[in-house]
């Protein structure tokens, strides 16, 4: 089965309906592309939403919107193929955020996973298919 992975910044696109993202993951739905985010992911919108301004309103959006999806959470193989990807990136003096290599630890293991972001950062690693959106 294929999967795409939301990562934070299109998450928030759609959640927001901003930018088409709506639409485009209804498209893949209807082919039987299994949409969702992840643990991670849900944790730094949910940080955005308790600082922002409109706290109430941005949380009843995200509730509503992700009630549908699909959430892959970080569990213990996920926590071992972070250390992995973790180790790869040292050794190539390339840092990337912990959030980042978290997704991208889940994105591996799901397997047959596209990961769609709003920058390039994940195409460092190697395993998942990244598409900027």
């Amino acid at each position: 089965m294929k999967r795409i992975l939301l990562d934070s910044g299109v998450l928030s696109d759609f959640v927001n309906r901003r930018r088409g993202i709506p639409d485009k993951i209804r498209g893949y739905a209807s082919q039987g592309i299994r949409v969702g985010t992840c643990v991670p992911v849900l944790a730094e919108i949910v940080a955005g939403i308790e600082c922002s301004q409109s706290r109430d309103r941005n949380m009843k959006a995200l509730m509503a919107s992700i009630k549908p999806m699909k959430i892959w959470p970080f569990d213990e193989l996920a926590a071992f193929r972070f250390g992995e990807i973790f180790a790869e990136l040292k050794k190539q003096g390339r840092p990337m955020q912990v959030v980042d290599i978290m997704v991208a630890s889940i994105a591996v293991n799901l397997g047959s996973c596209l990961v769609a972001t709003t920058d390039s950062d994940l195409k460092a690693i190697s395993g998942i298919d990244v598409e900027i959106w």
